[in-house]
């Protein structure tokens, strides 16, 4: 404590400054001390601006260690402001400059994640490792009280030489040895390419697969299905590739809610042969709102709120007694799978939303051609 040093960083060295405080771990504390040795884990106070491979160095004889590399992202994903009309109803921080102050914050210590500013204030372009990244940070500014919108999940391409180039992933999966089938069929169609196949033991085998980071997004919850919760999953950056071509995602429209209101189950329950739902009865709608997956290409405007029609007439039979189908409650990491271009996620404190960038029937397209990534 006390000594000079200098900061060894990636474009030079720091101006000369001085360890302020020192302190290490004793079981769950952490203790004043007054030097670290050789193989000690620190806490050094006096030196701001620290990043993952930077070296803290004697000032007289500023010696860098060889940079920690950190993989570069291969995902980005616009984070805006929550413009819906129920917006600033659940949480009380949802202004451009607010979500920005908790972005810096969490680049400090989030060192595989980027951000930067784009032409709307807005809009934030976070890119980073994979959708999950995005999830948890996602959840964790919802639990702290904020309002947001995530869009699609895209991959960061390059041209190298006139040649489009996307990012690669190799993927190690640990599975039960009658789960093998399902798993190379669903990986196939999204460009995947094995390269290993070793049995483990145990009835269970580890397949690895190179694949395009394009190809996993949405991949992990399909994974948890078809290992029934026994499969486990690793992927890692290998480098570009050529583009290796179309992969066809989700080819189904969405149903759109075409009025505010409340759900009721009268007309859910009408709705259903429609395709799957998303919302439950008793839940606020309003206009330009995805309420479920239509079971056609198109997207499709529907009126969740309709209410039966009461006369003072009855028959016996006439009233029918409603079961609707449970409706799996949506994740982030799930939702933004499944979204369009043309569709965000609304994340609120209490509420998980999908809706259309453009509210108004009238002024979108209703025509959904299938999406390639």
């Amino acid at each position: 404590m006390g000594d000079k040093v200098v900061l060894c960083q990636e474009n030079g060295i720091s101006p000369e400054t001085k360890i302020t405080a020192l302190f290490a771990y004793e079981g769950l504390q952490t203790v004043a001390i007054q030097e670290a040795l050789a193989g000690d884990i620190a806490i050094v106070a006096g030196i701001e601006e620290l990043k993952i491979g930077d070296t803290v160095a004697d000032a007289l004889k500023p010696n860098p260690l060889p940079r920690v590399k950190i993989e570069e992202p291969t995902i980005t994903i616009e984070l805006m402001v929550n413009t819906s009309p129920t917006a600033g109803r659940d949480g009380n921080r949802l202004t451009s400059r607010v979500l920005w102050e908790r972005i810096e914050r969490e680049l400090r210590t989030n060192v595989s994640l980027q951000a930067q500013r784009t032409e709307s204030a807005d809009t934030i372009k976070l890119r980073g490792r994979g959708e999950l990244q995005f999830a948890v940070l996602a959840e964790q500014m919802r639990r702290e009280g904020y309002e947001l919108m995530l869009g699609r999940p895209k991959v960061i391409t390059r041209t190298v030489n006139g040649q489009l180039e996307e990012p690669l992933d190799h993927v190690v999966l640990d599975i039960p040895e009658n789960c093998v089938g399902m798993v190379t069929e669903h990986l196939g169609p999204r460009k995947g390419e094995m390269t290993n196949l070793v049995k483990m033991g145990n009835n269970r085998v580890r397949l690895e697969f190179d694949i395009p980071s394009r190809g996993l997004i949405g991949y992990r919850s399909e994974f948890m299905n078809d290992t029934r919760g026994m499969g486990l999953i690793s992927a890692y950056f290998v480098g570009y590739v050529p583009f290796k071509g179309r992969i066809v995602d989700r080819v189904n429209g969405a149903l759109v809610a075409d009025r505010p209101g409340t759900s009721t189950p009268y007309a859910l329950f009408n709705l259903e042969e429609r395709g799957k739902m998303f919302i439950r009865e008793g839940m606020e709608v309003y206009e330009g709102m995805v309420v479920g997956e239509n079971s056609r290409l198109n997207d499709m405007n529907i009126d969740v709120t309709r209410a039966k029609k009461l006369t003072n007439i009855r028959a016996a039979g006439s009233d029918e007694n409603v079961i609707l189908t449970p409706v799996p409650p949506l994740t982030i990491e799930g939702a933004i799978a499944w979204i369009g271009d043309d569709e965000v996620l609304e994340i609120t404190p209490n509420h998980l939303r999908l809706r259309k960038r453009v509210l108004d029937q009238n002024k979108r397209s209703i025509i959904r051609a299938p999406k390639e990534d």
